[in-house]
């Protein structure tokens, strides 16, 4: 475990609310990044997690968390965004690489250290937009590992209930030229016109040739898995109410949006991806993630 000194950050921060599950999601990482069969790598997720007074006691290991992967937490729900995360790394470099696309925006980016841990070719230019207290807990952690991005990154601090997309054209993100999305991890937590005014604002400034993707819930009734292993062991061992924190309204139908204005959308489960890595998580009883799904699409043309 890394010697790292716990930081403050402000209410905005990673110390409370949905900034906590950024905290979450960057143990998963450091635990995946130290497994023998790791589908995900990221050097600097334990330093987020060990700098954070709210979780500098977390597992950054398997073997340091009681149970290992019995843990329905640090195991299965851990595996859960180690490949998510390999998934969405996938795709990124895909679009860079093979679609030569050159401008990237994570939203809602939270401790993604993609920009300094991917391979992107040296002309991209990647825009983060989340709050400003995020941002400003990220770079104390990797200004003080001394990290530089593999390209030209943009920090954008604006809360994505603001008004994103002005702050982002401000920021120099130019809308005439083919962009990658990525909505990671987002949409669970906003109510359903947020997420709709957010998949248009991403098609507005997408020109022929982007790449979208992003993550969602399909359930009806979220409530009906509140005493399902992964939410259970996340409030008794973080004391992280996940469903307090989703906005429980039924959710639109997205990608049906999408296509009808010009994307190619296509719908995944994550089970399909742990088929097709042969590691991850499997469907089971009560299982949290029944409804979860992970969207792709390409703007092919003009809606």
């Amino acid at each position: 475990m890394a010697d790292t000194a716990p930081l403050s950050t402000g209410t905005d921060g990673v110390e409370g609310g949905v900034g906590l599950t950024a905290l979450l999601v960057a143990a998963a990482r450091a635990i995946e990044t130290h497994r023998p069969d790791s589908l995900a790598q990221d050097v600097y997720a334990e330093h987020f997690v060990l700098g954070a007074q709210a979780s500098a006691h977390w597992p950054v290991r398997l073997e340091q968390a009681p149970g290992g992967d019995t843990n329905p937490l640090w195991g299965r729900f851990a595996r859960y965004f180690g490949l998510r995360t390999r998934v969405l790394d996938d795709f990124l470099l895909r679009s860079v690489r093979a679609a030569g696309i050159r401008q990237a925006v994570l939203l809602g980016a939270g401790l993604d250290a993609r920009a300094f841990r991917l391979d992107w070719p040296c002309d991209c230019v990647i825009f983060e937009i989340d709050r400003d207290g995020v941002l400003a807990y990220k770079h104390q952690v990797l200004d003080a590992l001394s990290a530089e991005p593999g390209a030209v990154r943009v920090p954008v601090g604006v809360d994505l209930r603001a008004d994103w997309a002005g702050a982002l054209t401000a920021a120099g993100f130019d809308p005439a030229t083919p962009t990658v999305w990525l909505v990671e991890g987002l949409l669970f937590y906003l109510p359903r016109a947020a997420e709709t005014a957010l998949i248009d604002t991403v098609d507005r400034l997408s020109a022929p040739g982007s790449a979208l993707a992003y993550e969602v819930k399909l359930e009806k009734d979220l409530t009906a898995y509140r005493d399902s292993p992964l939410y259970t062991s996340t409030r008794r061992q973080l004391g992280i109410d996940l469903l307090g924190l989703f906005s429980l309204e039924p959710r639109p139908d997205s990608a049906a949006r999408l296509t009808g204005r010009g994307w190619t959308a296509s719908v995944h489960t994550p089970f399909d991806f742990t088929h097709r890595h042969g590691r991850g998580p499997l469907p089971e009883e009560n299982d949290a993630l029944a409804g979860n799904r992970w969207v792709f699409a390409d703007r092919t043309g003009p809606a």
